[in-house]
Parts: structure tokens; C-alpha cells; sequence
């Protein structure tokens, strides 16, 4: 049985949610930190964009296609005016809403992976 896409792309964006959270909690530890830029990942979106679905070549004749590098980049936000006087970028009350959306996010494909999972056991089992 072939592997089912949605699956790969659930992993992918679990691994991306990690990533963000990870990031997340860096800025949340450098809120005090003087000279520190808060990071965040690029938006899920743009990684899927990037993201080329392969075919794969069943027969020696067929053409092959690579699907893209999605790396996940950890770039410096945007300053988005509030400068600390150490000159940290961190606002704690923003870093706690992304983490809210990050806890979601994983709920919500969570969610989807068990359901999705528990639809592939029962028609199996038919």
C-alpha cells in the first residue's frame, strides 16, 4: 500500500509547528536579553508553496520529477515599533498569542491525523 499524502503532509507541518515553537520559546527566553531580535519561521504556506509534488516513476521510461527543497528559514521579524531601550524586539504579549496558535495548530492536526487515520482502519476492516 502506497503511503497516503496527507499523512506526509501532516508530518511536515508538525515538524514546521516544532520549529516555530522552538523559535517561540527562544524569544520568550531572550525577552531580557539587551540587543536581541525576536525570530519567527516563515508561514506554512509559503513552504507548501515551494513544495512540488513528485511523481514517481513506475517504469524505466517514465520521467522523474523532484519535489522542491522546503526548508523551514528562521528569519528576524519585522520590527513592528515597539523597541525595547536595550533595543529588544521581543513583546512578550505576541510571543504568547503565537504560541496559542502554534498549540492549536497541533490540536487541529492532530485532530485530522486521527481522524483520517480512523477512517483508513474501517475500510480496512470492511
Amino acid at each position: 500500500m502506497e503511503p497516503v499524502n496527507l499523512f506526509d503532509l501532516a508530518t511536515r507541518q508538525s515538524q514546521w509547528l516544532a520549529v516555530r515553537q522552538s523559535a517561540i520559546a527562544s524569544n520568550i527566553a531572550n525577552a531580557n536579553t539587551p540587543g536581541y531580535t525576536a525570530n519567527d519561521v516563515e508561514p506554512f504556506e509559503k513552504v507548501l508553496d515551494r513544495t512540488a509534488v513528485a511523481l514517481k516513476a513506475t517504469e524505466a521510461g517514465h520521467l522523474g520529477a523532484e519535489a522542491t527543497n522546503a526548508g523551514f528559514n528562521v528569519k528576524p521579524e519585522e520590527s513592528t515599533g515597539s523597541i525595547m531601550p536595550s533595543k529588544n524586539t521581543v513583546v512578550i504579549e505576541d510571543e504568547l498569542m503565537k504560541a496559542g496558535e502554534v498549540r492549536r495548530s497541533f490540536e487541529i492536526n492532530t485532530a485530522i491525523v486521527k481522524a483520517f487515520h480512523s477512517m483508513m482502519t474501517m475500510v480496512v476492516k470492511s
